[in-house]
């Protein structure tokens, strides 16, 4: 994670106004917007973790999607420096708060995808590098960790048909979703570990990556789990 921020602090560095207010790649949100969503889901993240440690379990947000959407309509407009600066603070009150979880800790649960403190890292570990990508500021998958490929593809699994199998080209490994035959499917779909996880990702990968039946077909981003109401855990 803190190399994460590192490489996302030197890209924002020279971003002006204009910038930020240009087009980003993800369709209807300007720069603005992922840098919004960037800086309130490490809010969101020390928010629930703060809570944990307290032995306390809150919803995600208060008021659900809504509340979400809300919050980065209103803060995309910021100016460049205010989106930096925005960054910084609730980057490092993440970490801050992630830093005082002993061994135990990291298993104390969260509302978010009904999962632990622990998952909250690896969450944000994908957040930050996957929207780098989306923020059309020069850092493309290729950029991505070997790790952090590999543990998208992990978690991306799901929205392959059952039985398609993924072959790494550049690592020795591979990823097979479910079980049994996929008719119609590709069986098999190869390609560099970085350029696969892009793919499932929804990203342009360097290289598309490839199969002899043509590319399956992707199934819609792993659900959240209905959340619990907030309770003392």
């Amino acid at each position: 994670m803190a190399e994460a921020q590192r490489v996302l602090r030197g890209l924002l560095a020279d971003v002006d106004d204009e910038h930020v207010r240009a087009p980003s790649a993800l369709p209807g949100w300007s720069r603005g917007h992922v840098l919004a969503h960037l800086t309130d889901n490490a809010r969101m993240f020390g928010r629930l973790a703060e809570h944990a440690l307290r032995g306390e379990l809150v919803p995600t947000y208060e008021g659900g999607q809504a509340e979400r959407d809300a919050i980065i309509e209103e803060t995309a407009g910021r100016t460049a420096a205010e989106h930096r600066a925005a960054l910084a603070e609730h980057t490092g009150a993440l970490m801050s708060v992630w830093a005082l979880a002993k061994a135990e800790d990291w298993r104390r649960p969260v509302s978010f995808r009904n999962a632990d403190i622990a998952a909250t890292v690896f969450a944000r570990w994908r957040e930050v590098w996957i929207h780098m990508v989306d923020l059309d500021l020069g850092v493309a998958p290729a950029a991505w960790p070997q790790e952090l490929a590999g543990h998208t593809l992990d978690f991306l699994l799901s929205r392959l048909p059952s039985g398609v199998r993924l072959v790494a080209t550049d690592v020795d490994r591979d990823w097979e979703s479910g079980g049994g035959d996929a008719p119609g499917a590709a069986a098999e779909v190869r390609g560099g570990v970085r350029d696969l996880a892009a793919w499932l990702a929804g990203r342009v990968p360097g290289t598309p990556p490839s199969s002899p039946n043509g590319l399956p077909e992707l199934g819609p981003w792993p659900p959240h789990p209905p959340q619990p109401a907030g309770r003392t855990a």
